[in-house]
């Protein structure tokens, strides 16, 4: 079986269609992170094969929160040389088709054949479980799973028995068989092929459960009538107590008490606002002629601090002017000292030229001489080259015709040893003087002779002795000797060798020129990578640069050093210095002339108002202003001490009388009578829906209709148990003859063992895995331990669990049973050398079956040689398709 697409609709978390196509036919890796879709698609392609469409218990493919949904899965695949399409649909819309070639089915006949085609069964209600998965829960893992591997053998185990049969069907088949048939074709006449009735039997049971619903409604209709009419009955006294007690209207009366509290409370709120609002304008008059009283005052403290700023403002003066003397002298040492230096540096910058030119002078000799050196090697290596090239084509040889020479003479050895094993010999002893004749040879003294062919054995005196050796193996291996030994001949002539040795020297010395030609030509690279004319030009261009540099040096003025001075950079060094003391020293003489200019300003500013302070501080007005401000702050504090005060008294009463509680009561009753009416009127509606629907359901007859049907279910039961009857005693006797036929199948589990033991080699090289009568695997034995699978660690029985699943879908394919392989997230717990050596059972693997490994690891499965398929790229290109 090859599954080659599958598109998912509606189906948990993809709402959209989302298509995985393009299949390969044997290992398929996909992947994508948690919560990226992997198991949901494992999910779908379970429930397109297990779950029946009319099924309502697949809520879990229902997208979250889409009640609507019609979770949607369609399929298409390969099986029997035939193409398979499949769409099913849930919930919403139930739907099954299944298109086989050019043949459609529908409905129950399309989950049939579907049943049929992978051995399984489908559950009789509710979801799918693993005892209904069959052959596809043994070899579909889910994510977890895939240590347990007992329970999926023995739901799967009628299946690989009857593919164990149709391997075996020679050796099994007994003089049962025809008896097994026949119950076998009675038995299909009311089951189908995985257990489910038909025909007659099938019509029966569903009119049975038909009318059994139909009772089982009729009843819950009944349940239902008797408790409507006692809810009839505690409805009128409920709405006749309610109706007389009016709950709602002592409810209106609170909350007009309480409305009544609520404006008294904002009255007291609006009294504190305007209150607040008068102590705020008060406080800002205080605040603000505070502020006036304080600027009067600060003219004091200013003429204070005004003299002795002019004071400080002619200290500093008197300082700034000593001190004109000092920068003049040092500004005068600075221009000279960087004469001095530009000086230096000119003569630095002759003496920096002639070495550059000696510099390069040295180095363009060392260049050509390096030059000059390398194309001799050059020229050398080419010679050897050539050499090289010869010895290669006197000694070249096709190595294949050697191996193919060497695998004859072994072939040809291996016979002629046989030959002696197997050949008659003769031996013989004889007196001096006595002679024999051996096929015209003269015999005498001791000896012995191997005997391929017919002789003759002359006895003077005697007679003659026909020798004819025995055996068909001996005429074979006469043959092949011959045979070997012509061929021999003919190949040592094609290679034109004389012996195998010769041809291996020749194959020996080849593979020496081959080495030494690699070698001779890295060593020619090295010196030459261009190649010996280009290195020949670059050596007579060094040449030309190396004389014109000499004629340049030659043409150059020695210079004549400054003493104290090494080279260009120091001399320029100390032109630097000088040059950043000189720009230092005249920008010490502009700051000294800025601060002067400064400190003067500041003098006759600080001079300027101190007097003006001094005249206004001295003023009759100045004085009358500070004597109203007090005035004016005293009257403006005591006003505010009262208003706070009463302030105060009204907070405390608002408080106490609690708004927001009083604001909640409000809410509070206003809900209680909304409630209590609201109820009181659904009281009344439900009264009268109630006896509207009484007197509908008692015009109905609803007892009569059940007397009726009790009848018709009693009449089908009758007719029912006797189809039942025969259907249990056909399953029994059918039961019986395949036990009796189990029995031979038991001895005849080879196949299975064999591609078993196949995988096995490949992870446990020296171990073995026994399988039991049930077909599951049971002991298992490594070196000097035996034990169970069940004993091993998690890790192992995951690998263990695998490698039997891979061996099950052999057996099944063997025996011409369509396989299909997915493993979710599995080998999880496998170290890093397991699960190389489980890569490599599961490429081989991938040569028989298609394989579907779904991972969130694609980083260890990197080397599995197949192109990995990233789920959320292939959501984000179907989201995003531009």
């Amino acid at each position: 079986m090859k599954l080659r697409r599958l598109q998912v609709e509606q189906l948990r978390q993809f709402r959209q269609p989302f298509v995985l196509d393009s299949l390969e036919p044997g290992l398929n890796l996909i992947h994508g992170p948690n919560e990226s879709g992997k198991s949901t698609l494992v999910r779908a392609i379970r429930a397109a094969f297990f779950e029946r469409y009319r099924t309502s218990s697949v809520d879990d493919l229902r997208p979250w929160g889409d009640s609507a949904a019609a979770p949607t899965i369609t399929l298409d695949f390969e099986a029997r040389s035939q193409s398979w399409h499949l769409v099913k649909s849930f919930l919403q819309r139930k739907r099954c088709d299944l298109t086989i070639d050019s043949a459609s089915y529908s409905e129950d006949e399309a989950e049939e054949k579907l049943a049929e085609l992978l051995g399984f069964q489908f559950s009789a209600k509710g979801v799918s479980k693993p005892e209904h998965w069959g052959v596809p829960g043994l070899l579909w893992v889910e994510q977890g799973t895939g240590q347990n591997i007992e329970q999926a053998v023995e739901h799967a185990g009628d299946h690989l028995k009857s593919a164990l049969n149709s391997l075996v069907g020679e050796v099994a088949s007994t003089g049962g068989d025809e008896l097994i048939d026949q119950v076998r074709t009675r038995w299909r006449e009311l089951f189908t092929p995985t257990g489910k009735p038909r025909g007659d039997y099938q019509k029966l049971e569903r009119e049975r459960e038909e009318h059994q619903q139909a009772i089982d409604e009729l009843q819950a209709r009944i349940r239902k009538y008797q408790e409507q009419v006692d809810r009839l009955g505690k409805l009128k006294q409920d709405h006749e107590r309610i109706q007389h007690e009016r709950p709602w209207e002592e409810a209106e009366r609170q909350l007009e008490h309480a409305r009544e509290r609520f404006r008294q409370v904002e009255k007291l709120e609006q009294q504190q606002a305007q209150e607040k609002e008068t102590l705020a304008h008060l406080q800002s008059n205080l605040q603000l002629l505070r502020q006036n009283q304080e600027q009067l005052q600060s003219l004091s403290r200013k003429l204070d601090v005004r003299k002795a700023e002019l004071e400080k403002a002619r200290r500093e003066l008197e300082q700034t002017e000593a001190r004109s003397a000092s920068v003049a002298s040092s500004i005068e040492a600075a221009k000279a000292a960087y004469e001095a230096a530009a000086r230096q540096v000119e003569q630095a910058r002759l003496q920096e030229t002639w070495s550059r030119l000696e510099q390069d002078i040295r180095r363009l000799e060392q260049h050509n001489q390096t030059l000059t050196e390398n194309l001799k090697s050059a020229q050398q290596y080419q010679q050897a080259l050539e050499q090289a090239r010869e010895q290669a084509r006197e000694n070249r040889i096709d190595a294949a015709a050697v191996k193919a020479l060497k695998n004859t003479e072994h072939q040809w050895n291996e016979e002629s040893i046989r030959s002696q094993a197997i050949a008659t010999r003769l031996t013989w002893q004889l007196e001096p003087g006595a002679r024999l004749a051996l096929n015209d040879e003269a015999v005498e003294g001791e000896g012995e002779r191997q005997l391929l062919e017919s002789s003759r054995l002359v006895i003077p005196g005697v007679g003659i002795l026909g020798i004819t050796p025995g055996g068909e193996d001996l005429a074979s291996t006469r043959r092949k000797l011959a045979a070997l030994r012509q061929t021999l001949a003919e190949q040592m002539l094609a290679l034109g060798v004389e012996s195998l040795q010769q041809a291996e020297q020749r194959v020996t010395a080849h593979e020496s020129a081959e080495r030494t030609l690699q070698h001779t030509r890295e060593l020619l690279k090295s010196v030459a990578p261009v190649g010996i004319e280009q290195l020949l030009a670059d050596q007579k261009e060094a040449e030309s640069r190396l004389r014109k540099a000499k004629t340049e040096l030659q043409s150059h003025p020695a210079p004549e050093a400054p003493a104290g001075i090494t080279d260009f950079a120091s001399a320029e060094a100390g032109r630097g210095k000088a040059e950043a003391r000189l720009a230092q020293a005249e920008a010490e003489e502009r700051k000294h002339q800025t601060e002067l200019l400064t400190r003067r300003q500041s003098r006759d500013s600080a001079n300027s108002e101190w007097q003006q302070l001094q005249d206004e501080v001295q003023s009759p007005e100045y004085q009358e202003q500070l004597r109203t401000l007090a005035t004016g702050l005293a009257d403006i504090d005591r006003k505010r001490g009262n208003l706070e005060a009463g302030l105060r008294a009204r907070e405390q009463e608002i408080q106490q009388a609690h708004p927001t509680i009083l604001k909640q009561d409000i809410d509070r009753y206003q809900r209680s009578i909304s409630n209590l009416r609201q109820a009181q009127e659904d009281r009344q509606r439900e009264l009268r829906d109630i006896q509207v629907r009484l007197e509908a359901w008692g015009a109905e007859g609803l007892e009569e209709q059940f007397n009726e049907k009790a009848a018709e279910l009693e009449q089908c039961n009758r007719r029912y148990q006797e189809l039942h009857r025969r259907a249990r005693a056909l399953d029994l006797l059918l039961s019986l003859l395949t036990d009796k036929r189990q029995a031979l199948t038991r001895r005849l589990q080879a196949p299975l063992q064999k591609h078993l033991d196949h995988y096995l080699s490949l992870l446990f090289p020296h171990a073995t895995l026994e399988v039991d009568e049930h077909l599951r695997p049971g002991t298992f034995t490594r070196g000097a331990e035996l034990g169970e699978i069940a004993e091993l660690s998690f890790g192992a029985r995951e690998q263990m669990g695998l490698i039997s699943r891979l061996a099950y879908a052999d057996l099944l394919r063997e025996a011409g049973r369509p396989t299909l392989v997915i493993l979710d997230d599995t080998l999880v717990h496998s170290d890093t050398d397991r699960l190389e050596d489980m890569k490599r059972i599961l490429f081989d693997a991938a040569n028989r079956h298609q394989i579907l490994l779904f991972t969130c690891h694609p980083e260890k499965w990197s080397d599995l040689g197949v192109v990995p398929r990233d789920i959320q790229v292939m959501k984000e290109r179907l989201e995003n398709p531009g």
